[in-house]
């Protein structure tokens, strides 16, 4: 159970959100143009060669719920702050850094979890129902597509939601429920902070760090990690080689907020070469992927993807 303070802080978190959405598109997403008629038409017509489409989404399909990014020019937080992601090394082998993490991240879940899909993602689960999508492959750990319906889904990076032991693998409790713990093992212990990040933590001051006691695992008191890909660590090599695997059983792919300057979703697109496939790109700005476009549209993913209608696409 939360104790007073913390259920007070919570409701501040949680009524922050509606601000935080409302100047998502201002605060996060870099400046863009609107999609053209032309635009619109060549995606259009660019779907409506596909029967078996591969989607690729990056964090750039989320800002527009409220969620920063890392790398968008201006707005991401590489440009905003000095602030760097943990590297997985740091957590596993420096005790103070992954006392931090955990300070950190409990105080920026409330406000994290409580994000909600926008239009793009719920384009994409229309999409599903409407048999248009074959697999989507999701660099992003928000879980929004799957709160929009998306079950046709890889997440690529892992999931916030869930956390696992390090030293173990115990993977028997929620992300809320290690909330919870957290909570009794810091009955008196808060902290605010203005930010959040795009993984779900805070910045925080050694000062604000105080007494905070990180969790360890239930099972065997080893270290507790969310579910995802630290930045350092691997993408499961049998998960990439499952995406794989549904991407040449594919006959186009769409690429949606994404720079792709990360290797382990740039390596699909190169398979896609491989393979011939069409690929077309919505994104802010250049990609890695542009030179093997078949179609590269410069603007805001909500601006367009909403407005495709699938429905009338022609039949081949």
């Amino acid at each position: 159970m939360m104790t007073r303070i913390q259920r007070v802080f919570f409701k501040r978190c949680c009524a922050s959100i509606a601000t935080k959405v409302s100047r998502a598109s201002e605060e996060y997403v870099p400046p863009y143009e609107k999609p053209s008629t032309n635009d619109i038409a060549k995606l259009e017509e660019f779907l409506s060669r596909s029967k078996r489409l591969f989607i690729i989404t990056g964090a750039g399909i989320s800002t527009e719920s409220g969620i920063p990014d890392y790398r968008s020019e201006g707005v991401g937080l590489y440009a905003r702050t000095t602030n760097r992601p943990m590297m997985y090394q740091e957590f596993l082998t420096n005790p103070k850094r992954y006392r931090m993490y955990w300070a950190r991240n409990y105080i920026g879940w409330p406000t994290f979890s409580a994000f909600q899909p926008n239009e793009t993602h719920r384009t994409f689960a229309k999409w599903e129902t409407q048999g248009k999508v074959f697999w989507h492959v999701t660099q992003n750990v928000d879980s929004l597509l799957t709160k929009a319906g998306c079950e046709l889904l890889s997440e690529l990076h892992g999931c916030s939601a869930r956390v696992a032991c390090v030293d173990c693998g115990y993977k028997g409790m929620t992300r809320q429920e290690l909330q919870e713990l957290i909570a009794r093992e810091n009955p008196v212990w808060t902290a605010q902070s203005n930010t959040i990040n795009p993984d779900a933590d805070v910045y925080l001051t050694e000062e604000q760090l105080g007494d905070f006691r990180p969790p360890r695992c239930p099972q065997c008191s080893g270290r507790i990690k969310p579910d995802v890909t630290f930045f350092g660590d691997n993408v499961d090599r049998r998960l990439v080689d499952f995406i794989k695997g549904q991407l040449t059983q594919s006959d186009s792919v769409l690429v949606a907020g994404s720079s792709l300057e990360v290797m382990s979703s740039y390596r699909f697109v190169l398979v896609a070469q491989q393979l011939q496939l069409p690929i077309a790109i919505v994104n802010i700005g250049r990609t890695r992927g542009d030179e093997a476009a078949h179609l590269k549209i410069s603007t805001r993913c909500g601006s367009i993807l909403p407005h495709i209608r699938i429905n009338e696409l022609p039949k081949q």
